[in-house]
């Protein structure tokens, strides 16, 4: 009997279905010479640090760091999960092969090992890869099995990441805990510190900070219009600086001109193409739900996955925005599939479709491609589940379109001495911006807070989507010159969508190059585990909501300064991890020595807790408490008089 372990009961029910295992059992299904189970997620996980050790049960500085001679994993969860589980063991016990149906990804790799490992499972392990969730793809899927042995290493990475945010998570929260927080016994507050959670807090507080020791600057802009059309004074600064710092600086710059004709100098005219926006990845499609229907990371999250089991679109856990050549072939009868829901897949079919280098490029790919529609017609899809697919859809048609053609004019002009500007663009051939014309998603998405989606590269002109009189070179007049008084304003506090597009692109934070391009691959965390990053820090009060701004918390902003390795709260060392990682899955690096780096990186981190003295009790008052400098440790009190003063 071959048994196949499926991700959750519904993906397993569908999977029996189309392999003929009707038959209904208490925890699967049977049939055809199949029986078809499945996990509830996380079945196993790696044992407490009591369950190691009974060292490890009572919270102290001197227990730690905790470090397993070996990592082992329990079952975890209630009844109802151990009963799956024995069912899944029971099966495994007498199967002859087992196919591993789980997530096709790093993390669903590691939960099905684990469940193997504690059946004791001896058969041989088959690997299911699918892109989606269709009868189609499961059923090629299932002829192209690949041994187990072929995803060790993706098991090793994700065995490893495990392994570290035990390690890292387990030991810099009782640290913290024991030397910092409020409170005594069952009544103390837990400081929660983990490799992701701790640097993207540290991304809102710095915000934050920012933010709130902002110093307003006055300065002034010189504008004038000539025929109905503003143009800016083109005046050089100094980086940082403004051209007009004073009123009167900028009423003598505009009595020097008022009189003075206003003559256009060049008018340049170029023609350019614009590209549909680019294809989802789970974090773009994240921040563009949140900008246009606010919804939450999570919510999007939870809306995608539904869209996959209910197989319409395909896997979400993904971070690139192209798609593999295998598919182009499938394009014609996907846009066939969902023609009677978007009237503008009708003028592709028959068409010869364009295969670009924006859109397919192998080596932009890995496990899996970009989220797109899989050509199932989108029935029964929920309120929420609709607006979802259609951002997918409408992105995936608008691709196979022609590119917009755009005219791009500069003019430049000059009086007296000031040399002005204005640009205009028009809309000459519209192309795939035809595809939203009934949705407004590309104006609406484009730059909440003032920054705009990166799947709507596209769009980042509009504001100069404007055309322009027929300006002719030489021609001159009288014009209206004015000044406007600015006043510079703070950083915007950030949104789910804005916090998200930071945690991927932290890169831009880390000085080295190499750490920077794999910071841009994937930032902070992964996209399947961001959305769960930020709904804990919500759990855990480190950050609030305010309308769609978020804030950080009281506890949240002292934590982060109570960190002191600058490794916990920075994206330096997601970047290493990262870097690692995709190392090991590509086998140019050790799972072993991944794990050396960590128990040393680990045990870094204890010891600088432990010889660290701020937030002890003054040794010389016995009120006040240690404080860190520059260079010397004191006394809070020593406006009062304490003289406790230590160098370090």
């Amino acid at each position: 009997m071959i048994v196949c372990v499926a991700e959750k009961p519904s993906v397993g029910a569908y999977i029996a279905n189309v392999l003929g295992a009707k038959q209904r059992k208490d925890g699967y299904f049977e049939g055809n010479g199949y029986q078809v189970t499945w996990t509830f997620g996380h079945l196993c996980a790696l044992l407490d640090p009591q369950e190691y050790s009974d060292q490890w049960k009572a919270w102290s500085l001197s227990s730690l760091p905790m470090i397993p001679a070996r990592f082992s994993i329990k079952v975890s969860g209630d009844e109802g999960v151990h009963k799956q589980f024995n069912v899944i063991k029971n099966l495994i016990a007498e199967a002859d092969e087992v196919i591993n149906c789980g997530d096709a990804g790093q993390e669903g790799e590691l939960i099905q090992r684990w469940v193997y490992q504690q059946a004791g499972c001896k058969c041989p392990v088959k690997r299911l890869w699918v892109n989606s969730l269709t009868e189609e793809a499961i059923r090629d899927g299932f002829q192209q099995l690949k041994d187990q042995s072929e995803y060790q290493h993706l098991y090793e990475a994700g065995l490893m990441r495990a392994i570290g945010d035990w390690l890292l998570g387990m030991n810099a929260t009782r640290a913290y805990t024991i030397r910092y927080a409020q409170g005594t016994g069952r009544n103390r507050q837990v400081l929660s510190v983990g490799r992701v959670q701790t640097p993207t807090l540290a991304l809102v507080v710095k915000r934050q900070a920012e933010i709130e020791n902002f110093k307003p600057r006055t300065y002034w802009e010189l504008k004038t219009t000539y025929r109905d059309t503003l143009f800016n004074a083109q005046i050089p600064v100094e980086e940082d600086e403004y051209a007009i710092t004073s009123a009167e600086q900028g009423q003598a710059l505009v009595d020097s001109i008022k009189d003075l004709p206003f003559v256009i100098n060049s008018v340049e005219k170029k023609k350019g193409l614009e590209f549909a926006p680019k294809l989802y990845d789970l974090t773009s499609l994240q921040v563009d739900c949140n900008k246009k229907y606010a919804f939450s990371a999570e919510q999007t999250l939870q809306l995608i996955q539904s869209l996959y089991e209910k197989r319409v679109t395909t896997y979400p856990r993904v971070d690139t925005t192209y798609l593999s050549d295998d598919i182009y072939p499938k394009v014609p009868g996907i846009l066939a599939g969902i023609k009677d829901f978007y009237p503008q897949v009708t003028p592709l079919l028959g068409a010869k479709l364009p295969k670009s280098k924006k859109v397919f490029d192998n080596k932009k790919v890995t496990d899996h491609h970009a989220i797109i529609p899989t050509g199932q017609r989108p029935d029964n899809l929920t309120a929420d589940e609709k607006k979802v697919y259609e951002l997918v859809a409408l992105h995936f048609i608008a691709v196979f379109y022609p590119e917009c053609e755009v005219s791009n004019t500069t003019v430049l002009a000059k009086a007296g001495d000031i040399d002005f500007k204005v640009t205009g663009r028009e809309v000459i051939q519209p192309g795939w911006r035809v595809v939203f014309d009934n949705d407004r998603s590309q104006s609406e998405l484009n730059g909440e807070n003032g920054e705009n989606s990166a799947n709507d590269e596209a769009s980042q002109n509009d504001e100069a989507a404007k055309s322009l009189p027929a300006f002719v070179k030489g021609e001159s007049g009288a014009h209206i010159p004015q000044l406007k008084e600015k006043t510079t304003t703070p950083p915007k506090y950030y949104t789910e969508a804005t916090l998200l597009r930071a945690m991927e692109t932290a890169g831009k934070t880390v000085e080295n190059d190499e750490l920077r391009e794999a910071m841009k691959e994937n930032g902070i965390g992964r996209p399947s585990t961001r959305a769960a990053i930020i709904e804990k820090l919500y759990q855990r009060k480190y950050i609030v909501k305010q309308g769609k701004s978020l804030r950080a918390t009281e506890t949240g902003i002292n934590l982060i300064h109570l960190i002191i390795s600058p490794l916990l709260k920075s994206a330096e060392l997601t970047g290493l991890w990262e870097k690692k990682l995709r190392e090991i899955e590509r086998g140019e690096y050790t799972a072993q020595q991944f794990l050396d780096e960590l128990k040393n990186m680990t045990s870094d981190v204890i010891r600088d807790v432990k010889t660290n003295k701020a937030g002890m009790l003054c040794p010389v008052c016995r009120q006040g408490l240690i404080i860190r400098g520059n260079t010397r440790y004191g006394c809070s009190r020593w406006r009062e008089g304490c003289t406790y003063a230590e160098p370090f």
